[in-house]
């Protein structure tokens, strides 16, 4: 049994330095200031639920251009990033057969949901520099945060903590014409706290086609009214363009990796984006033991996106609010912790299509044409939430939570009349989706934990739609039940942290994009799947000097994720492995910091081969990346700090596919693009300057 609690055991608190920040000799008040802040965060957002949180130390392994490459060093979670633009996200396999971008997992910043009604993501829209932590739930824990199969992500802003007001600007330039700045203003007195950010990114790109544009601003905002009661002003704007070099075959993907697909060059395709996040909060201290966070909000996205085939115009606008009731009752000399909530978000969703001339356009890329089609879609979501967390003994607790899903589509065609128009309605039965959470701590710092949990997914935009653009009556939210069993331990004076999760879940009414164009999908539920696997995390403190510290880390992941009941027309795909998922990847590096101000960081990633198509008839290639970064920061005089660093992406030049195209389709005598190619060997270096008043 000691055996059986000590493999179990292999788990200490999810790469819990990960949380940390990178300690430097001056600036150690601050940052420990940080890793307090965020650890409270974390435990009031999600009570005894295991979660992973990442910070400034992850964070400080990559250049600061894109989120995607911290998220990959997150065992269980597994990024496919097309461009800069295009990300898919996938934990446990969860999302690995969306086509393009990010569903079936929860999004969420400094608290307020950015996932839109059917439950697509863009986490592109923010930017890592503005970034203080990020928290991941995998699986459908999170009963505050919706309870989806996937998970959720909560992304938290930076947040001006001290008592002083600072001047910062960083900025990096690289490889592919990369320059990227970032300004920050913050001031903290004894009852506001302001933080305002803007940056600014432009790079050509490694492929054709691939230029890259970027504009953003932040502000963070906070002021304590008096001892009970505070509010908060959020704002996030995005602007960006982006062109988009799209997906290869494999001879196109051996031959020249740097090209663009031919129609999207000739095209000169691309997106244009402008996202708008605000939000207005207010917080309460009824008493000592009773809290309250109401959060009003408001999204809005303006997309246009030509295309080969077409001209995509469209926006969304989206609003809600959340709030939220915390609380502890004693028992008996402990406590009992609750929570109570609702979250309602609401978008109307306006698309149309356009031909594209770009043919007929004298080698100037795209030009709009007639209306092809003129769409609007009303989408709610509404969730009431609650948890209870119970002391069953000092050491043991349990932790039930209960999450309430209702969805409804109000789909509207504007372009068609009489018979041929196809609008219609579809509200979804409400969902019940309970979680409970056991967990025991072994003095001082090994814990078990249990979970069971169930959770859900909505269909797509294009999956609840027929091939002839109808509502389709008949398909259904996926849903699953989620077991978990895990430990987090420590060793050595917590200088060793190790993590292991194992989980089984099972996934029915399995969505399935069938894809019916060039870029033209529709969904049914084909079946059920299979997810299962096992992750662990760890890393090592050591000081081998004085005022030298070297701390190895590793995270594994083993995905055994198959189609349970899969068939497709007159295809059985009952028992294969499911399609998009690597089974093993492998993340480690070395991190070492002198007491100087000095670091270095070595990294590295293996992702094994990944089934292309559901017959499991293709796979792509296995790949290893290597990366380094290494800098230098410095108080120069009382105030003022100077950093400078260099980094290198994929040290050995290997080529490697970053993101694929599953089941992608051949028209004509062409091959079907299933790769998305990852950049070759490339440098960028960064200068920061900070000033404290």
């Amino acid at each position: 049994m000691r055996l059986v609690l000590l493999i179990l055991g292999l788990s200490s608190i999810p790469f819990s330095s990960f949380a940390q920040e990178i300690i430097l000799k001056d600036s150690i008040t601050q940052l420990r200031e940080v890793v307090l802040v965020d650890s409270l965060k974390a435990k009031q957002a999600t009570g005894i639920i295991p979660s992973r949180i990442i910070g400034a130390k992850v964070f400080q392994n990559n250049s600061p251009v894109e989120i995607t490459t911290s998220l990959n060093q997150v065992s269980g979670v597994y990024v496919l990033s097309g461009a800069l633009n295009t990300n898919r996200i996938t934990i446990r396999g969860v999302g690995a057969r969306t086509p393009y971008g990010t569903d079936k997992i929860r999004l969420y910043y400094n608290g307020i949901p950015i996932t839109n009604g059917t439950g697509f993501s863009t986490i592109e829209a923010f930017d890592l520099e503005d970034m203080n932590s990020i928290e991941i739930i995998k699986g459908p824990k999170g009963t505050a945060f919706g309870a989806n199969l996937g998970g959720a992500i909560l992304l938290n802003p930076k947040e001006a903590l001290q008592q002083a007001t600072t001047v910062t600007n960083n900025l990096t330039v690289g490889s592919y014409g990369l320059v990227k700045n970032h300004m920050g203003f913050t001031h903290t007195d004894n009852n506001l706290a302001l933080e305002f950010r803007y940056g600014h990114m432009n790079m050509d790109g490694y492929r054709e086609n691939s230029r890259f544009e970027r504009d953003g601003l932040l502000l963070n905002t906070s002021y304590r009214i008096d001892a009970k009661n505070k509010i908060a002003f959020l704002l996030n704007y995005i602007d960006y363009t982006a062109q988009i070099a799209s997906s290869l075959s494999q001879s196109d993907f051996e031959e020249d990796p740097t090209q663009a697909a031919y129609t999207w060059k000739a095209a000169q395709g691309y997106e244009a984006n402008k996202y708008t996040l605000a939000a207005l909060s207010h917080s309460h201290d009824f008493n000592a033991h009773f809290s309250n966070t109401t959060s009003l909000f408001y999204t809005y996205l303006d997309h246009y996106e030509p295309r080969p085939f077409n001209i995509l115009d469209e926006y969304t606008n989206g609003f809600g609010f959340r709030t939220r009731f915390l609380g502890d009752i004693d028992l008996g000399g402990q406590r009992a912790q609750y929570s109570i909530g609702t979250e309602l978000y609401k978008d109307e969703y306006r698309w149309g299509t356009y031909e594209n001339l770009y043919e007929s356009n004298t080698n100037n890329g795209s030009l709009q044409g007639d209306a092809l089609s003129d769409n609007k879609e009303f989408r709610s979501q509404f969730n009431v939430f609650g948890t209870l967390t119970l002391p069953f003994a000092q050491y043991f607790w349990g932790q039930l939570g209960l999450n309430i899903n209702k969805t409804k589509y109000d789909f509207r065609d504007l372009y068609h009349t009489g018979t041929e128009n196809t609008s219609g309605q579809r509200s979804f039965d409400a969902i019940v989706l309970p979680s409970l959470t056991l967990k025991y701590i072994f003095y001082p710092k090994q814990e078990l934990y249990l979970n069971i949990s169930r959770g859900f997914s909505n269909p797509s935009l294009e999956e609840t739609l027929t091939p002839d653009g109808a509502i389709n009556p008949e398909i259904e939210q996926e849903s699953g039940t989620n077991y978990e069993l895990g430990s987090q331990f420590s060793l050595d004076n917590n200088k060793l942290k190790v993590n292991v999760a194992l989980y089984r879940m099972a996934i029915k009414n399995l969505l399935v994009a069938q894809r019916v164009g060039e870029d033209e999908y529709i969904g049914k539920n084909a079946g059920k799947t299979k997810h299962q696997g096992i992750e662990v995390d760890m890393d090592y403190s050591l000081t081998p000097a004085p005022n030298f510290r070297l701390t190895p880390f590793l995270s594994y992941s083993y995905s055994n994720h198959r189609f349970l009941d899969f068939v497709d027309g007159d295809n059985d795909y009952s028992g294969n492995p499911l399609t998009g998922v690597p089974k093993h990847r492998f993340n480690s590096g070395l991190q070492m910091l002198w007491g100087n101000g000095l670091y270095w960081n070595i990294t590295h990633q293996y992702v094994s081969g990944i089934p292309l198509t559901d017959a499991n008839t293709s796979y792509s290639d296995s790949y290893n990346l290597l990366h380094t970064r290494i800098g230098y920061k410095k108080e120069l005089f009382k105030g003022f700090t100077i950093g400078v660093d260099f980094g290198i992406n994929n040290m050995t030049a290997s080529k490697y596919a970053r993101s694929v195209l599953i089941n992608a389709v051949a028209f004509g005598d062409s091959e079907p693009r299933y790769y998305y190619p990852g950049n070759d060997r490339n440098y960028y270096g960064s200068l920061l300057l900070n000033y404290k008043l």
